[in-house]
């Protein structure tokens, strides 16, 4: 099968060297207290660097809190000072020497923020186990076991759009490349899109036109402050996966004219995570029409993603230009390496960087 999985792709001036990305993937394994809080540790330069040494052209981090209370739970990334940012830079110098890209998700989590990690639970912390009020665009919990967020005003507003700006300058100092503003999965962004979980009656809720206000004025900030030559990408729950009341594919597909406007590169389309306990119709690739539809109808760069597993499958997607690119989390949980074992499988030979092995490895 001939294939475009391990062409170039160029976004502005970044030539990224294929387009097997890997997705980002919370690891709740950041220091929760001391002078480290939210930086990353050794965990972190392990698993984001054996995936550039593995061959993807793109390492995407975690979502990372632009404050304190943007993070999911106490043990997530954080980048609002320097001692994270250079905690970073070092996972970042590494993940380059590889050949892969460094891209950093610029996140708040909203109303699911103050959470625990999902293997001890997930549930609400109290303030005494180091958890803190959530934040959302209106009093509805995610679900009766969370806790009510707290509504924040035009001017709490206008701080969050400051704090993604400020995180993206010292992303840019930490070496990456490429930020990605998290608007996905019920969290800040994503709520604000939705009516499921936006009940404003300001400039900010009730019309399509109001819900989107906040979430562009973030992308408007962050490429404010970030290179022109290079990209910024917009990660998107394409429907809440309910008939009625929710933020539906039709939406995506208005929106995304919008985000190109407002200077997004490329949408990055996963699905769900405003409505607990929506009924997801799950399967091997069942979030690629999404990105197919945008790609088609706006003509704005997409990402796919969602049990996207098997060569052959991710090749087929490209070849069929259903995306520009694909995004694999969990198969790369399982298969640091994928990208290496797909080229061979493909019988793609001559591959440049990340994917010319160490010396180190030569020998396999």
């Amino acid at each position: 099968m001939s294939t475009s999985l391990f062409d170039p792709v160029r976004l502005r001036d970044l030539d990224i060297p294929n387009r097997v990305w890997m997705a980002p993937m919370c690891q709740y394994s950041a220091d929760a207290d001391g002078l480290a809080v939210g930086a990353p540790n050794d965990w972190h330069f392990q698993h984001y660097v054996s995936r550039a040494v593995g061959g993807a052209g793109l390492i995407l981090f975690e979502a990372t809190g632009v404050s304190a209370e943007g993070r999911i739970s106490p043990n997530d990334l954080g980048l609002w000072n320097e001692t994270q940012a250079e905690a970073f830079a070092r996972v970042v110098e590494q993940v380059r020497s590889y050949g892969a890209v460094a891209g950093l998700q610029l996140a708040h989590a909203g109303r699911k923020g103050g959470t625990d990690a999902p293997w001890r639970g997930e549930g609400p912390l109290t303030a005494e186990e180091g958890g803190w009020t959530p934040l959302g665009p209106s009093p509805v919990p995610f679900d009766e076991r969370h806790a009510v967020p707290h509504e924040l005003s035009r001017e709490e507003l206008r701080d969050v759009v400051a704090e993604f700006a400020a995180s993206a300058k010292l992303a840019l100092e930490a070496g990456f490349e490429v930020v990605e503003v998290h608007g996905a999965h019920g969290y800040l962004l994503s709520s604000f899109l939705s009516p499921y979980a936006n009940r404003r009656e300001d400039e900010y809720g009730g019309s399509f036109e109001n819900r989107v206000r906040f979430p562009l004025e973030v992308v408007d900030a962050v490429r404010e402050v970030w290179p022109e030559r290079l990209p910024v990408l917009f990660r998107i729950s394409a429907t809440d996966w309910i008939d009625e009341g929710g933020w539906t594919l039709d939406d995506t597909v208005r929106f995304a004219p919008l985000l190109a406007a407002h200077g997004v590169d490329l949408l990055d389309l996963s699905s769900g995570g405003n409505v607990a306990g929506a009924r997801v119709a799950s399967g091997p690739g069942y979030q690629v029409p999404f990105a197919s539809r945008v790609k088609r109808e706006t003509g704005l760069a997409t990402g796919a993603v969602g049990l996207i597993t098997e060569p052959a499958q991710a090749a087929k997607i490209l070849a069929d230009g259903e995306a520009d690119v694909v995004l694999l989390g969990r198969e790369l949980l399982r298969d640091p390496y994928w990208p290496r074992r797909a080229a061979r499988e493909l019988g793609v030979e001559a591959v440049t960087r990340p994917l010319a092995a160490p010396p180190q490895y030569a020998r396999s």
